[in-house]
């Protein structure tokens, strides 16, 4: 049976230069009203957590949530997805030095009313800060991974940053790791305490 995620895999394929057909099905049968476009697998668990956390289920409500393997792509999948393309409406969220990007992508692909949602530095970044480093340093230690942060803070290029900044390098030191702290920050967020580009984006769908 086809759902959101085999949509999403069949857009990634079509936008590696595969044919477009499944896609163009699936648009219909499902059906796809809406695209989030992100930069990667991390951002792409962030939202499917807050919206779960909210009892929605964006996938059911007609939402497309795309990691696209990189920001410089936005291009390529606004053209296929957008009014010159399937004709859905697309939104984002990026980082603030993806801007220009998303700004150029959504603008040449003929969207009416570009908007996307821009987080001062990443999203990590974002999420510490609501949380704070003492309720993240928790969390990393609920998740087994105090001894790995230990050992990561150790290293004499994290004497100069600041605890903010060393947990936000710490996320991305192993493969995986920004993709299941994404949905853990997520789910430990206070209601109130979420984000403004994350809260933002989901209000806006």
């Amino acid at each position: 049976m086809a759902d959101m995620r085999t949509f999403g895999e069949a857009v990634v394929a079509w936008a590696a230069g595969g044919p477009g057909d499944c896609a163009r099905e699936l648009a219909v049968q499902l059906p796809v009203r809406a695209v989030v476009l992100l930069e990667g697998l991390s951002d792409a668990a962030a939202v499917d957590a807050l919206a779960a956390s909210r009892g929605r289920n964006l996938a059911a409500e007609g939402v497309c949530v795309l990691s696209m393997g990189g920001a410089m792509s936005v291009g390529r999948f606004a053209r296929l997805l957008g009014p010159t393309g399937l004709g859905l409406r697309l939104t984002g969220l990026c980082d603030e030095a993806e801007r220009p990007y998303y700004a150029r992508a959504l603008e040449r692909a003929d969207t009416a009313q570009p908007e996307f949602f821009v987080c001062a530095a990443d999203l990590e970044d974002e999420l510490i800060r609501a949380l704070g480093v003492t309720r993240v340093a928790e969390l990393v230690r609920a998740e087994g991974d105090q001894r790995a942060l230990r050992t990561f803070l150790r290293q004499p290029a994290q004497q100069d940053r600041t605890s903010q900044q060393q947990l936000r390098r710490f996320l991305g030191t192993k493969k995986g790791r920004k993709i299941h702290y994404g949905r853990v920050l997520v789910e430990a967020l206070d209601p109130d305490r979420t984000p403004a580009p994350l809260d933002d984006l989901l209000t806006s769908l």
